[in-house]
């Protein structure tokens, strides 16, 4: 008997092994449920993708699939079942209760330091091994990163995420969320490559020290101007070729001087310090500043490592 057989006799890839429990989350393509499996008893989240005869599966969802069935990772969600009905295909995820969005609003800006640095570290561990597999994930934001209640991070949603086969490549510009979008892609750059993901984990790296968004614009031009407000307008000489964008020159953007960081984050001063110097994934989640005294394979098992409390 074949393995895929033998899989279809026990119950995967058929709806009826699953029961809804409750509605999670509802998208343009996609709807999220929360479920159990009759197999394992185990809780899973269910993720229907509704067809439309006419152009079948959404380009997000076959990406998410084929991406995801080659990644495995302990910082990156788990794809257990692929279901396909004629009506929807259903991808079948492990269950994680809650996501780093939902943990910020409950901390508000008391979450500790300790936990900023154990969730830092699994956020660029699980993109350092998408990186070192040419992903790129592309839609890095706090309701992204799935938590559950033993601390462990773990990447998902990778509906947007592109595999690349050189350093630098032409995609899409209308990608990520925007208060997490770098300058250059807010301005139409179709060129890049893993830094547009380095740019979102110093916004969501802010965000946990801060207990606030760092870029939260209602516009592209709103965001641009939050940005450089902080950063420093852009010139021909920290910035080639940014004086011929028409976008950048239509905006007439005041020149603003760079500030620092540590003006905007007094509690967070030691890790804003620390993390100045990050640059790629590679070097970033093996920076001294964390060095955890742990196996970091097991580094949200028990109680020493991670603090369930926003504020211990």
């Amino acid at each position: 008997m074949s393995r895929r057989a033998s899989l279809s006799d026990i119950g995967f890839g058929k709806l009826e092994t699953y029961v809804k429990l409750g509605k999670l989350g509802e998208g343009t393509y996609a709807t999220v449920f929360k479920g159990r499996s009759k197999l394992t008893e185990n809780l899973v989240a269910l993720k229907e993708i509704r067809l439309e005869h006419e152009e079948g599966a959404p380009c997000t969802a076959i990406r998410e699939v084929s991406l995801l069935k080659n990644l495995k990772h302990a910082n990156i969600v788990t794809l257990h079942d692929i279901i396909h009905t004629d009506r929807c295909l259903t991808l079948v995820f492990e269950y994680l209760d809650s996501d780093l969005k939902q943990y910020l609003d409950n901390c508000g800006n008391l979450m500790s330091m300790h936990n900023v640095k154990v969730f830092m570290f699994q956020l660029l561990r699980g993109l350092s091994y998408c990186h070192k597999r040419k992903i790129l994930h592309r839609d890095l934001k706090p309701q992204n990163l799935l938590i559950n209640d033993r601390g462990e991070l773990k990447l998902a949603d990778f509906g947007l995420a592109r595999a690349k086969s050189v350093p630098t490549k032409t995609y899409s510009n209308e990608v990520v969320t925007l208060w997490y979008r770098p300058p250059d892609v807010l301005l139409g750059s179709t060129e890049y490559s893993t830094p547009i993901d380095m740019w979102g984990v110093g916004c969501i790296l802010f965000e946990m020290a801060t207990g606030r968004p760092m870029f939260p614009g209602s516009t592209v031009k709103e965001e641009l101007h939050l940005i450089f407000r902080l950063m420093g307008t852009p010139a021909e000489e920290t910035w080639t070729g940014i004086t011929a964008n028409e976008e950048f020159r239509s905006y007439h953007f005041p020149l603003y001087q760079p500030q620092p960081l540590i003006n905007h984050a007094p509690r967070y001063t030691l890790c804003l310090e620390h993390t100045q110097t990050l640059g790629s994934v590679k070097s970033s989640h093996t920076h001294t500043h964390f060095i955890i005294p742990s196996n970091p394979h097991n580094l949200c098992v028990g109680t020493v490592l991670w603090s369930g409390s926003c504020t211990l």
